[in-house]
């Protein structure tokens, strides 16, 4: 007989509890970080993502299974078409917890009030620079002002934790730290500062030339602001800590030089329904496969996900030479 989320949880091999999944519903986007992908970047046919019905299903098995969190993500998610549609699928499954969302802001000025409305608890906001130029070369062709609109939108639409995701390179943002960490404490915004993860081969910069550890990152702040300690969590990957004179919090996702795999809660679903088991890992399963195969047996694509696990490995293994240790760009696992 079939585990259900009433007799057993997902546990891996290692006897973690997978309580969350991140789920990119499309490898597009509107900007080209150059970190993400590269500039000319050929994005998937439609044929071979996943429909937002099907992700619908998968996600309700998931919770079914004792999932509690669902992060969407991309690319840039609020690009695919009808996504709203399925934000509201998930809003409405019994059991979950947490519905969020990863972006880059720029289209949230059309549809924060709505993702509100749909059950989204909380948004992660990328900003890597507040100087347009720099914002723009990062970016490749964004504009600043529109992720800073989206910033304003999602507060006005009253969500309870808005963070700012920074990702951190030694030679082109190091010096704004303090500035975007002031940014957002000072519009009650969480922000994290995130060291590079090498998946995909780069071609604008060198990543052992630009890794920037955490603990550079803290000394920067140090000299600004006094950082308290905290063992608050939200289920992430970012350990926080608290700042005197201010009510929110700056985080640090550090998968160099402080491996957070032991603690790992999360699987990853790509748009084209690959369930990749580790970020820095090549180990994934065909969820698309499955769910086509058995349109209408929830039962089997639930055991198809416990099953997965068995692949679940350890940790990354990021390498100290910089050099990609999977060949999958980030917009194509999602953040």
């Amino acid at each position: 007989m079939p585990p259900s989320a009433a007799t057993s949880a997902l546990l891996d091999r290692y006897g973690r509890r997978i309580d969350y999944v991140r789920l990119s519903i499309t490898d597009r986007c509107d900007l080209r970080c150059l970190y993400c992908m590269q500039a000319d970047t050929r994005f998937l046919p439609r044929h071979q993502l996943l429909t937002l019905e099907e992700m619908a299903r998968l996600a309700r098995c998931f919770v079914e299974l004792g999932v509690t969190r669902i992060r969407v993500t991309g690319g840039e998610p609020l690009m695919r078409r009808n996504a709203l549609w399925l934000f509201e699928r998930l809003g409405e499954i019994p059991g979950l917890r947490e519905l969020t969302l990863t972006t880059n802001g720029t289209q949230l000025p059309r549809f924060a009030t709505a993702l509100k409305a749909a059950g989204v608890t909380r948004v992660n906001i990328s900003l890597d620079s507040l100087r347009p130029e720099r914002f723009k070369a990062l970016t490749r062709i964004g504009e600043l002002s529109k992720t800073l609109a989206g910033i304003e939108a999602a507060q006005r639409a009253g969500f309870e934790r808005i963070k700012l995701n920074s990702v951190i390179l030694a030679q082109q943002n190091l010096d704004e730290v303090i500035d975007l960490a002031r940014f957002a404490l000072e519009r009650g915004l969480d922000i994290s500062f995130i060291e590079e993860m090498p998946l995909g081969d780069i071609s604008d910069h060198q990543r052992t030339d630009e890794r920037c550890l955490s603990n550079i990152i803290r000394r920067q702040l140090e000299r600004e602001f006094t950082l308290l300690p905290t063992t608050e969590t939200t289920g992430g990957p970012s350990r926080y800590v608290r700042v005197a004179g201010y009510q929110h919090r700056i985080g640090f996702i550090a998968p160099h030089s402080h491996n957070f795999c032991a603690d790992c809660n999360r699987v990853r679903v790509t748009a084209e329904g690959r369930l990749v088991l580790c970020l820095g890992q090549e180990h994934a399963v065909d969820l698309r496969r499955v769910l086509r195969a058995h349109p209408t047996d929830a039962e089997r694509i639930k055991q198809a996900i416990i099953a997965s696990l068995e692949l679940k490995p350890r940790g990354h293994d990021f390498a100290q030479s910089g050099l990609p240790v999977v060949q999958r760009f980030m917009n194509m696992t999602g953040g």
